[in-house]
């Protein structure tokens, strides 16, 4: 890969006395989209949390913009350029959309210029202007992560670490969530995507990686790794994507 934004090189992290990655080196193109595939326990959402420093790395590096990050706290990780979507839900359900957006720039210190970046992520959403003054719970499953998205993209990230951006959601949405990832990538964001619908992932992705036990068993282009029979053994008992 001839620019990656980030690496993580022989990096060993786990909970408690459980180790979860092991060893793992892998790197994410920089303005593309790279996706993580793997069964369930393959250390995919591990390696978000290892990242982003919710959980301490062993040993091994993290780089990213050619800096050591290895332990950085989430805020300096934030003020670097980088944010994370975790799975499932995770907004403020009683507070009006808008009111998520603000708390979702609490750190930056520029607040005038905080009301420009919500200007312009409504800009980019015209559902969430249409829907800023509603309260955040009536939003559908898709408009909910939509929210998430936007509220990550206020940081103005280099780098976006999304984990399941699919789960819960219709077909329908899960091909609107996509779309909105393939924007993105658009305007420059790099973007970091662990997904268990592997086929449509690979699908809208510039590369892969496959996760194993802990280990990362292949990576490259995704349009090859769809065509590799071994990624369909290991996803659909031999079968191919």
């Amino acid at each position: 890969m001839a620019d990656s934004i980030l690496a993580l090189e022989e990096v060993v992290a786990g909970y408690g006395g459980f180790t979860v990655l092991n060893g793992i080196s892998l790197l994410a193109a920089r303005g593309a989209i790279t996706t993580i595939i793997g069964p369930n326990g393959a250390g995919k959402s591990t390696v978000f949390k290892t990242v982003f420093g919710l959980l301490p790395a062993r040993a091994g590096r993290v780089v990213f913009d050619g800096r050591e990050v290895t332990n950085f706290t989430p805020r300096r990780l934030l003020e670097l350029g980088v944010s994370y979507v975790p799975q499932g839900r995770n907004i403020f359900p009683e507070l009006s959309v808008r009111h998520n957006l603000e708390l979702g720039a609490t750190s930056v210190a520029d607040r005038v210029g905080v009301a420009a970046r919500i200007e312009s992520v409504m800009d980019r959403f015209p559902m969430l202007r249409e829907r800023a003054g509603t309260q955040a719970s009536t939003l559908s499953g898709g408009q909910q992560k939509l929210l998430e998205i936007a509220r990550g993209l206020l940081l103005d990230p280099k780098l976006m670490l999304i984990d399941e951006p699919s789960i819960g959601l219709s077909p329908l949405l899960v091909g609107q969530t996509f779309e909105i990832l393939q924007g993105l990538r658009g305007h420059g964001v790099s973007i970091l995507m662990v997904e268990q619908n592997a086929k449509r992932a690979l699908e809208i992705s510039d590369f892969g990686v496959v996760l194993e036990l802990g280990r990362v068993r292949m990576q490259g282009k995704a349009s090859e790794l769809l065509a590799d029979p071994r990624v369909g053994q290991l996803f659909l008992g031999g079968a191919t994507l």
